[in-house]
């Protein structure tokens, strides 16, 4: 680089670089130059310690890079998210079926999902809850009403023919819509994008992480000792511990 006082030319830094390098820099000899203030090298700042070094697009780039193991990649493909209960009625040809009306972030609004929840709790008890949908699943007919997504349960059978089932509960405060993430939280944007429900149901992946899919014995819901985690912390269930979820 070459500076220009008046009508003369003198050459007074040559720099090198090299990926993850540092620039050397080499004084003019003349003694009777003299630096412009602004361009100083003895001005605060101009490089003193706040100098890094140089690093390439390509070094940087593998660096942050983020290796996801297999179980995270299995994890990624399914869409589950926090969602928010608005209405239930009953299903009028099945007596063991809700329709609910469930807000999951979507821009078009709120979804229809079709539940068997009818036989284990009133809709006194769903109604304004904040709950975990499975959102990207193929959309379902059930007896004549097509059902949008899967609300997840915790499930124990303490007697032969006797079962209880309880919603898995995000802490309250944690925004609708939000994607859940197993192990340690990610914001929804930065969790890559999950698979559609053609090839969520062609390869079974829904089937594949609920077989180890259960709550813990603090009622925490855990895949393989992984939490279930939003961005206010673990879902849980209210009373069911160490039992299946679906």
């Amino acid at each position: 680089m070459a500076i220009r006082f008046g009508v003369r030319s003198v050459r007074a830094w040559t720099t090198t670089t090299r990926c993850g390098g540092l620039a050397r820099l080499r004084a003019p000899r003349r003694s009777s130059l003299r630096w412009p203030s602004s361009l100083s090298p003895r001005r605060p700042g101009f490089f003193g310690g706040n100098w890094s070094p140089l690093r390439c697009k390509s070094q940087e780039s593998e660096t942050e890079r983020v290796e996801l193991d297999e179980d995270q990649i299995l994890l990624n493909r399914l869409d589950i998210r926090v969602g928010k209960i608005l209405s239930v009625k009953e299903h009028e040809e099945a007596d063991s079926l809700f329709i609910e009306s469930i807000d999951v972030g979507d821009e078009e609004g709120p979804r229809t999902i079709v539940s068997g929840l009818k036989p284990y709790m009133p809709a006194s008890d769903l109604e304004g809850k904040l709950c975990v949908v499975l959102a990207n699943l193929k959309p379902r007919n059930m007896r004549g009403v097509k059902s949008h997504g899967m609300l997840l349960c915790a499930s124990d059978k303490e007697v032969e023919g006797e079962e209880r089932v309880e919603l898995l509960s995000p802490r309250i405060g944690t925004p609708v819509g939000e994607r859940l993430r197993f192990g340690s939280f990610v914001p929804s944007e930065e969790l890559p994008a999950p698979d559609g429900p053609n090839k969520i149901q062609k390869k079974k992946i829904w089937e594949k992480v609920q077989a180890d899919l259960k709550t813990d014995g603090e009622g925490a819901a855990k895949w393989k000792g992984l939490a279930l985690l939003s961005s206010a912390g673990e879902v849980t269930c209210a009373s069911l511990k160490n039992s299946s979820i679906s």
